[in-house]
């Protein structure tokens, strides 16, 4: 129940799944092979999928191989691809205008990394109205144990632990497996 009027529609949103992103990132074959699965099903059922890429000065400038999407996945012609700066795929971008003029209000969220931008754009969609599903087994992220964090899987289970329990007024949030969403 988005609080966004009018916008009935749900959009699959793929986050940075960049080669200098993901590439030795907590099971980065199995969320890129169920990320491939749902863009796939979304085309199908003319679920728009919407391409978040990161650009950064230092190691993810545009055009060179780390900033490239992974070759496993490869945005179709006319499908959105939004450049980012800012953890938050709607900061800074043209994110939010893509949506509107696609009439969604539901986000299905993949992609990377679990504790910075997929985070960041799962609140970042929520409080500005959208209901966010986060799939549970097609996020991942690096492991950051060396700067005090916890292993990789263990900050993808709290994320999904936490998320399942979202709530606000008039918005819908929620995980769920790859295998399990609805995207229609």
């Amino acid at each position: 129940m988005t609080t966004l009027d009018g916008r009935s529609g749900t959009a699959l949103l793929v986050i940075d799944v960049q080669n200098g992103v993901v590439g030795d990132a907590h099971d980065r074959d199995g969320v890129v092979s169920r990320i491939g699965a749902l863009v796939e099903r979304a085309r199908g059922q003319q679920v728009p999928v919407v391409w978040v890429q990161h650009n950064s000065d230092d190691e993810l400038r545009a055009g060179e191989e780390p900033w490239q999407i992974v070759p496993e996945l490869v945005p179709a012609d006319g499908e959105a691809v939004v450049q980012k700066r800012y953890g938050d795929s709607f900061e800074g971008t043209d994110l939010e205008d893509v949506l509107a003029a696609a009439g969604v209000g539901r986000l299905v969220v993949t992609g990377a990394e679990t504790d910075a931008c997929v985070r960041s754009t799962i609140h970042g969609g929520f409080t500005r109205g959208y209901d966010v599903t986060l799939v549970g087994d097609a996020h991942t992220t690096g492991d950051k144990s060396d700067w005090g964090a916890p292993a990789p899987a263990d900050v993808i289970a709290h994320t999904n632990l936490y998320w399942q329990y979202q709530d606000a007024p008039g918005r819908t949030a929620g995980t769920a497996d790859a295998a399990d969403v609805v995207l229609g």
